[in-house]
């Protein structure tokens, strides 16, 4: 369909009003047509209104005349489908038959496509199947019997555009996600994992080159502009709409990546090493956060030995998954159960240890994560599994190490604790903040070295059940390793201190220290979603009602907004190309959409909360 964008003949197909909603529809006036789908949905006597519907059905499936009816009687259907996915009188009435005739006049009758609006009518046709399979495998076993997977596949191969291949997806993945379906679906496996793996790798270059990137509205394809507003709205919210429709293809691609996966079935195709570091880029994003992304599907191939052997061996994927295990992503949790998982195969624990130990120490002190209790203890244990043997196993000093002071901290130093007296708890812990105090008092002078020994002394000295003094002494000892540019160091014991409040990630102060960290080590979505932590903890805290965010939150806020902005990179790629010199010359447009990103992120943080202004250097 790219050429329906640049054919001047071809505008005038797309130059029309958007299709009416169903209750426009609705409230139209009685007409003359015995088949109209609107008449008939108001036939107050049910047996007279089913009748009549299943020949609607029939007729639209078969007469090429009134075309511009049938796509309002699509519009109103999706919206039907949309509100009322679980009820089964369209589906008993025929309306699969009726959606795969359309979608087969859609891909292989392209004169028929282009008349009048039926441009649209693909769309919403795989929408309908898409919505009414979504909850009922019986719904989806007639869809199946009707024969929907065939042209759903065509729209799959891109035979019109990627806003079809959206709805196509989609259907398509809540098809292949019931026992009773899947093997419908899976007798184009080979092909259709292949086009999947594509489409998510590919979805975001190729939106922001064909809609979000074009700034000429004229050049715009009119029906996606139509169907991303429902005709109302101008460029900015299209684009708004547009972003989150291409992280919905990318991620909706994905989850059906996802049934092959969990069945192991095409594990040799999707753990292709190039699609696995890809898989490391697709985080939903801020416009789709309910999805876990890449790392679902990569958390699904830990689970088999296949996918734990590839995945172990890539280093890049798995310094991602450490990354994610310390941050405040929600889905944290699975960066930490990728890791377990692999270091507890015994085939890939010694390929992977290395890389991972340095990351998962940093965690040994959590106590639960959501509805996850015993987090660290689950670390500590597989940490330290076969501790003993491994010290001749591992190579790195720093390592062996980290092993070493992981087995003093969480064995040999809670076994000499574990009698301890409340008086003699109470005794360090008066002699910790003595200490804390001095140090803090030495940090204030400017010796920012002798600080750190003195917090260390501190930490050696306070109590493991002294938590809340041990979350302030390692959230201060990481703003002096801040000061000191050491991000790596700060990271690790702004996490640690994190670990230790209460909820977990919920000390504002560490959240803000980690957040800077991040962005000297230039890891953007890590930083951004700990400034955003960080705004959300305070606004929790603070009881004045005027809203006032910090200058340098709102400034980290914009700076990795933009760096995280869902097609950065599909820009970057054209912006280097001299033949995209229209799509990627106009900069300031791209500024003004983070920056109202950025405005309208805070304020859905901010909703009806207060935030004191000022940065405090050290906990007291």
């Amino acid at each position: 369909m790219d050429s329906l964008n640049k054919k001047g003949k071809m505008t005038s197909i797309f130059n029309t009003t958007p299709p009416k909603t169903i209750n426009d529809m609705v409230m139209d006036q009685m007409c003359n047509n015995p088949c109209c789908f609107f008449c008939i949905m108001k036939e107050p006597d049910t047996s007279l209104r089913r009748s009549g519907l299943a020949t609607c059905f029939k007729e639209m499936s078969v007469i090429n005349r009134d075309d511009q009816q049938h796509v309002l009687v699509l519009s109103g259907l999706w919206n039907i489908a949309m509100a009322q996915p679980d009820d089964p009188e369209f589906i008993s009435l025929g309306i699969f038959d009726c959606m795969v005739s359309l979608l087969e006049k859609g891909t292989n009758d392209r004169s028929w496509l282009l008349r009048d609006q039926n441009i649209y009518i693909p769309y919403y046709a795989a929408h309908v199947i898409g919505s009414y399979t979504m909850n009922k495998v019986e719904f989806a076993e007639k869809a199946v019997l009707a024969g929907v997977i065939p042209p759903l596949m065509e729209l799959l191969r891109g035979k019109i555009s990627w806003v079809e291949q959206r709805v196509s997806v989609r259907a398509l993945g809540h098809l292949a996600s019931y026992e009773r379906t899947f093997e419908a679906v899976a007798a184009y496996e080979e092909e259709l994992v292949r086009l999947t793996m594509n489409l998510a790798s590919t979805c975001l270059d190729q939106v922001y080159t064909k809609f979000v990137g074009v700034k000429d509205d004229n050049k715009r394809s009119k029906y996606h502009c139509d169907l991303l507003t429902r005709g109302v709205g101008g460029l900015e919210m299209e684009n708004r709409k547009a972003e989150e429709w291409a992280s919905q293809l990318q991620c909706w691609s994905l989850y059906l990546l996802n049934c092959f996966a969990c069945k192991e079935r095409s594990l040799n195709l999707i753990c292709n090493q190039g699609f696995l570091v890809d898989l490391c880029g697709m985080w939903g994003g801020l416009v789709n956060h309910s999805s876990p992304a890449g790392v679902g599907l990569i958390r699904i191939l830990c689970y088999s030995k296949y996918g734990r052997q590839n995945i172990s061996e890539s280093k890049q994927v798995l310094e991602n998954l450490c990354h994610l295990s310390r941050s405040s992503d929600d889905w944290q949790y699975m960066g930490i159960d990728c890791l377990l998982l692999l270091l507890k195969d015994i085939d890939t624990r010694y390929k992977v240890i290395e890389i991972v130990t340095m990351f998962l120490i940093d965690l040994v002190e959590l106590k639960s994560l959501g509805d996850r209790s015993n987090m660290g203890e689950n670390i500590t244990k597989t940490l330290l599994l076969d501790y003993k043997q491994s010290k001749f196993r591992i190579k790195n000093s720093h390592v062996l190490k980290a092993l070493q002071q992981t087995w003093e901290l969480k064995v040999e130093r809670r076994k000499r604790e574990k009698t301890m007296s409340v008086e003699k708890i109470e005794e360090k812990r008066v002699l910790v903040n003595l200490i804390k105090q001095q140090a803090n008092h030495v940090f204030w002078l400017g010796d920012v070295e002798e600080a750190i020994k003195m917090y260390n002394e501190a930490l050696d000295t306070c109590p493991l059940k002294l938590r809340k003094e041990r979350m302030v002494l390692y959230s201060n000892r990481a703003q002096c390793y801040l000061l000191l540019r050491d991000p790596d160091a700060a990271i690790r014991d702004s996490t640690r201190a994190l670990c230790l409040s209460n909820p977990t990630n919920a000390h504002g102060k560490s959240l803000w220290r980690r957040s800077q960290a991040y962005d000297m080590k230039g890891l953007a979505k890590e930083s951004l979603m700990d400034c955003i932590m960080f705004i959300n903890s305070v606004t929790t805290t603070t009881t004045n009602k005027r809203v006032k965010i910090p200058y340098y939150a709102a400034r980290m806020i914009s700076k990795q907004m933009e760096a995280t902005w869902l097609f950065v990179n599909a820009q970057s790629k054209f912006t280097r190309s001299d033949d995209d010199y229209e799509i990627s010359s106009n900069e300031d447009d791209h500024q003004l959409e983070c920056d109202e990103m950025t405005r309208q992120m805070m304020m859905m943080m901010m909703e009806k909360k207060s935030i004191a202004s000022g940065e405090h250097l050290l906990d007291i």
